[in-house]
């Protein structure tokens, strides 16, 4: 089978995906990623062996960044052959994209052109701020399916309790979540995997936002079922979701980045390639929603 080619764009300001997605398809030059500006990348990528942890069957071959420089400096790391001068240039040359910015207002403006072009893209999360900019982003697809956004903390081992240990806790009647930095980027990841919990709740019933710096969002669902998800700001805070049930309770925190970020990766890789069903729109949007209930207060 021929290897899916997918471009990259970056960089959006703290976040370092463009490096670490990249290499973990491509590998990576040990040296030119000891100068990545975000040291926690080379410090888990050494952990891991590659090629053998590399997603197989995929590669990222075209690179572009808002900077020329950084652009070099991403490809030597990641081993990414060709760095553009415009992004649009990659249309015809990818089989799909990994928008690997977490400045969410910027979102239409890079994967819109290949949208229209029928070219899959991996929006790092957030998809959008308000529900209205995730439809419009949906709406520029050429066809449906195209579009992929999620943190990858929803894929995250730590947040996967067995049945056995759910049935521990008895009913959960109240979940908690924390997250460090800003809700505007750092609210999805206890948002998104905190979804497989609520399946069974019905529909958001209530919402209250509140806070500056540090933001809460309360949330009810027509169970009875509430919640409380927090953004720290600057404060120092664990990426955790606790649940709170009547006989017992269970505190879940986030390590593992390499891991969370390759099975985010691989579910794309597998969608574009067939192996997989497009990402139900639903689910998205019901993240999307209480990201921009939060920024009400």
């Amino acid at each position: 089978m021929k290897p899916l080619r997918f471009g990259i764009i970056g960089l959006s300001d703290g976040n370092g995906h463009p490096y670490s997605w990249a290499a973990i398809f491509n590998g990576y030059d040990p040296a030119a990623m000891a100068t990545c500006p975000f040291p926690v990348i080379p410090a888990y990528l050494a952990e891991r062996s590659f090629p053998a942890d590399a997603i197989a069957g995929a590669a990222v071959t075209h690179v572009w960044t808002q900077d020329a420089a950084v652009s070099a400096h991403v490809a030597a790391a990641a081993r990414i052959p060709t760095a553009v001068t415009d992004f649009a240039d990659m249309i015809g040359h990818v089989d799909g994209v990994l928008l690997a910015r977490d400045d969410a207002e910027t979102h239409y403006y890079y994967a819109a052109p290949f949208l229209r072009a029928g070219v899959p893209v991996f929006i790092d999360k957030p998809l959008a701020l308000s529900v209205l900019d995730a439809e419009l982003i949906y709406s520029v697809q050429d066809r449906q399916g195209l579009v992929f956004s999620c943190s990858a903390l929803k894929y995250a081992a730590e947040f996967l309790p067995t049945a056995e240990r759910l049935a521990e806790l008895g009913t959960v009647k109240y979940i908690t979540g924390t997250t460090p930095k800003k809700w505007d980027t750092y609210a999805v990841h206890v948002l998104d995997p905190l979804q497989r919990f609520v399946r069974a709740a019905g529909r958001v019933t209530h919402t209250a936002a509140t806070g500056g710096q540090t933001r809460h969002l309360e949330i009810r669902w027509e169970s009875g079922l509430e919640a409380r998800v927090t953004a720290l700001g600057d404060l120092a805070g664990p990426l955790a979701i606790t649940l709170h049930g009547d006989r017992g309770w269970l505190e879940m925190r986030f390590q593992d980045s390499f891991t969370a970020f390759r099975s985010s990766l691989q579910h794309f890789t597998d969608i574009v390639r067939g192996d997989a069903p497009p990402q139900d729109p639903a689910e998205v949007m019901a993240v999307v929603e209480l990201i921009e209930a939060g920024r009400t207060a």
